[in-house]
């Protein structure tokens, strides 16, 4: 059923995956002076006043659209539990996963440079977020599965 509580929270998952689009999740001033924001898209900086993508993440932006999808589809396996259960957690290996990639990334960018905390963007906590829902999701499947389970077990 659609209207159960985990469809909200993978629907909520879904969006802060497609949240990392708007946020960047590290904000850094280079060496030249010029402001730089990293993003799943890629290296934007301030030059001259615009902001210019300096380097794009062809490779990342396509693993966020598609790991944003995943909780999305996981929504419409309602009639097989078991299956959105072992999705639930493949989402979370793969969102840990996605994070690592996040970070090496930015290190490739920065390189030796110190990062402080107020570097960090929104973006640095919106994957803890997805899993923090995608978990709320598995406790409301779990639960459908054991009301379930009693249901029959009454016949």
């Amino acid at each position: 059923m659609l209207q159960r509580i985990q469809t909200l929270w993978l629907f909520l998952s879904t969006t802060m995956i497609f949240a990392l689009f708007l946020f960047p999740f590290l904000q850094i001033l280079s060496a030249n002076g010029t402001a730089k924001a990293i993003k799943v898209t890629g290296v934007y900086e301030n030059i001259g006043g615009q902001v210019v993508q300096s380097d794009g993440f062809i490779g990342l932006t396509i693993a966020t659209v598609l790991l944003g999808l995943l909780p999305f589809v996981v929504i419409f396996f309602y009639a097989d539990r078991k299956k959105q259960i072992k999705l639930c957690y493949l989402t979370i290996v793969l969102i840990i996963g996605f994070s690592f990639w996040l970070a090496q990334t930015a290190k490739g960018i920065i390189g030796d440079m110190t990062i402080e905390l107020q570097n960090y963007g929104i973006g640095v906590i919106l994957p803890c977020l997805a899993i923090f829902f995608i978990v709320l999701a598995l406790r409301g499947i779990r639960r459908d599965e054991k009301l379930i389970k009693s249901a029959d077990r009454l016949r």
